[in-house]
């Protein structure tokens, strides 16, 4: 389906789901996942943790990337593995279809994105600078030509899709800033780009035509009258990990289709919700108790999905800030949730080793 429109990117799926012989119906999210929430398929073939998954924008196919450095291609509806796409060396972090469905770019920690044709399983284009670090987050703009990364290092790059040409460098006014941008989110008109940081601080840039930083928020991080490089957190290159680890580190983040909000979840186990466009802080959401590592909203922006370490999903109404409904199904942390372009349907990315699809609204008859 090359017609697909912005809104049916797996961020911002379609409001409209089709019923037999009435055609489209809006559907109420809030009333759909309070309804219910049934697990449908486990998809089982990675030998290790899983961190991303994407729907395709048909509908039909799941895109999923792990510790395993294969990305895996599922049929939807049989559960059945469709394919392995081999290419990287390292942890495949995030995986993203482009709206028309013809791409997908995969993000790894062996410091490249891939960019696939899902119908073929060839890879189409490398893209890597030369002094790049661990990508671990990518964005698409809703039109699917630009593609961001958030990656273990300060800059935040920005590729045509199509060309795969590097279109700009986002860096910070501040040049002292060597923190890293670990999480990228479009805006849903794609004039804006947020990022996250390691230490829990975000920021709203303006991509084109000057890719400038607008506002800087502290975020989740919040200062301590010891604070220091030390007390934050920093990496240690000849242990390969972090000395001290990063409170506030930002797991993931979204805009909400309507444009209204930008949310965030922590390491810190707190979501928070910053109104648009100053990004004024709104309200925290607490339940989980380990890092959020995935957040997914709903096409009529009611709902937020999020998922972390504490091995949870849960669902909120955005409206109040309330948690309706928590699943505990997989048996290690979640790292990655998706919706389908339907919005009738939720992929989860598990350490467990499993992909899982559910469903919403009420059990079907016998």
């Amino acid at each position: 389906m090359a017609d697909q429109t912005a809104s049916q990117l797996a961020t911002a799926p379609s409001p409209l789901a089709t019923s037999p012989g009435t055609g489209p119906a809006p559907v109420d999210f809030l009333e759909y996942w309070k309804t219910g929430a049934r697990e449908l398929t486990t998809y089982r073939g990675h030998s290790h943790g899983v961190w991303s998954v994407a729907f395709a924008p048909d509908g039909l196919t799941l895109a999923s990337g792990g510790v395993d450095r294969l990305v895996r291609l599922w049929d939807i509806e049989t559960g059945r593995l469709l394919r392995s796409l081999r290419g990287h060396t390292a942890d495949i972090r995030s995986v993203v279809f482009t709206p028309d469905g013809q791409t997908l770019a995969t993000a790894s920690e062996d410091r490249t994105i891939r960019l696939w044709n899902p119908a073929t399983g060839e890879s189409k284009k490398l893209l890597f600078t030369r002094y790049d670090h661990n990508v671990v987050s990518l964005s698409l703009s809703p039109d699917g030509l630009m593609l961001a990364r958030g990656s273990h290092n300060k800059d935040i790059k920005i590729w045509e899709v199509t060309t795969g040409t590097e279109l700009m460098t986002l860096l910070g006014k501040d040049q002292y800033d060597h923190n890293w941008s670990v999480c990228v989110a479009f805006s849903p008109d794609g004039i804006h780009l947020a990022s996250g940081m390691d230490i829990g601080k975000i920021k709203l840039w303006e991509v084109l035509p000057s890719g400038e930083e607008k506002i800087l928020h502290n975020g989740h991080w919040k200062e301590t009258e010891e604070d220091s490089s030390e007390t934050r957190g920093y990496f240690v290159e000849d242990d390969g990990g972090f000395q001290k680890p990063m409170s506030y580190w930002i797991g993931a983040m979204t805009f909400t289709p309507d444009a209204k909000l930008l949310i965030t979840g922590s390491r810190d186990q707190t979501i928070k919700l910053f109104d648009m466009p100053h990004m004024t802080e709104q309200r925290t959401l607490k339940g989980h108790t380990a890092w959020v590592r995935a957040l997914a909203v709903t096409a009529d922006s009611k709902v937020l999905i999020s998922a972390g370490d504490d091995a949870t999903i849960r669902f909120w109404d955005l409206s109040n800030g309330r948690c309706f409904r928590t699943i505990k199904a997989h048996t290690a942390a979640i790292r990655g949730i998706t919706l389908s372009p339907d919005g009738m349907k939720l992929a989860s990315a598990s350490w467990d080793r499993t992909v899982k699809l559910w469903a919403g609204g009420p059990e079907p008859a016998e």
